[in-house]
Parts: C-alpha cells; sequence; structure tokens
C-alpha cells in the first residue's frame, strides 16, 4: 500500500515499532489515549499492543490509511483500539483524552496551534521528534510563551544500528 518509504523488514521493526514503544512509561496511569494522524498505526497499534489496559483511538483521514490501520488492528486482534477515519482535530471537538500523541505529524508550531483547544481541557501532548528537536522548539516558543503552553522534552533516546536519536516533547497548558 506505500504507506511508509521503509521497506527493509529490520529497519521498519526498529524506525517504527521499537521507536513507538521505548516511551511507553509516559503513559504510565493514562486511561486513553488519541494517536493523531496515526498513518500506518504508528505509534498506536505498537502502544496499544504492550499497554492493553488503555483505550487508543487511532485518527487519519486520509481513508486508505484509515481501512489499513482498521485491517491491521482487526488481524492483530488488538481490542484496545478504535479507527476514526477523520481529522484528529474533528474527535477532539466531541470527545476527551488524557494524552494526545502524534509521530510524524507536523512542525512543533501548527501541533501547538491544532492542539492548544485540548490542553486548556488538561490533556497533555507528546509529539515523537527527531534530530531537528531544538529548532523546532525554538521556532515555536513565541506561539508557545503566548498560549501558556509549556514546552519540554521529556525524553530522548538512541535508536539502534544508528538509526538516529529521537525525542519526546510534551506540550501542556
Amino acid at each position: 500500500m506505500n504507506l511508509t518509504r521503509i521497506t527493509e523488514r529490520r529497519e521498519a521493526a526498529i524506525k517504527h515499532v521499537l521507536d513507538s514503544v521505548l516511551p511507553w512509561r509516559l503513559f504510565a496511569g493514562v486511561r486513553n489515549v488519541l494517536d493523531a494522524g496515526t498513518g500506518a498505526g504508528f505509534p498506536g497499534i505498537p502502544l496499544a499492543a504492550i499497554l492493553p489496559d488503555i483505550k487508543f483511538v487511532l485518527a487519519e483521514s486520509v481513508q486508505k490509511k484509515a481501512r489499513f490501520v482498521e485491517t491491521a488492528v482487526e488481524k492483530l486482534g488488538i481490542g484496545n483500539v478504535a479507527v476514526r477515519p477523520v481529522r484528529a482535530e474533528d474527535v477532539l471537538k466531541t470527545e476527551r483524552f488524557e494524552v494526545v500523541t502524534g509521530r510524524a505529524l507536523a512542525p512543533l508550531g501548527k501541533a501547538l496551534l491544532l492542539f492548544a483547544p485540548s490542553l486548556k481541557r488538561g490533556a497533555r501532548v507528546l509529539l515523537y521528534k527527531g534530530p531537528d528537536v531544538q529548532q523546532e522548539i525554538a521556532a515555536a516558543a513565541a506561539e508557545a510563551r503566548k498560549r501558556g503552553i509549556r514546552v519540554t522534552i521529556v525524553e530522548q533516546y538512541e535508536l539502534p544500528e544508528r538509526y538516529g536519536r529521537r525525542s519526546i516533547v510534551e506540550l501542556a497548558g
């Protein structure tokens, strides 16, 4: 279906699955999570598989991707996932989540604008970011201050086999 440009199995396992689950501790004690723009199901599907007590909603507005994710969840037998074939912002208009997460979703400045209303209702936003995280934080600093949003790197890790450094950025009101 060409949902990701990574085709080698080991690379996909590390860059998609392992990367999705490494920060699992940040979801401790949470009851529900929205994975915004889940794409091919990352990080939502791997997190749901290892955190069965948390309800996950995976939002994906591209219908082809949403159908793929629905099929994958069904075939994997993961019962704590619902897939919504709509934009995350639309889901957030009618539902509340303790955590909103996104991986390869949008630059930090745009994510601030998308998720500011949820932050005001008490949600935390956890964004998976790559090596240029400091530049993104600097570029979004003025907007974050204006909206009263704290931007914090809450976890950093190296993927094996030199596949890169990752950061989890938390947005909180």
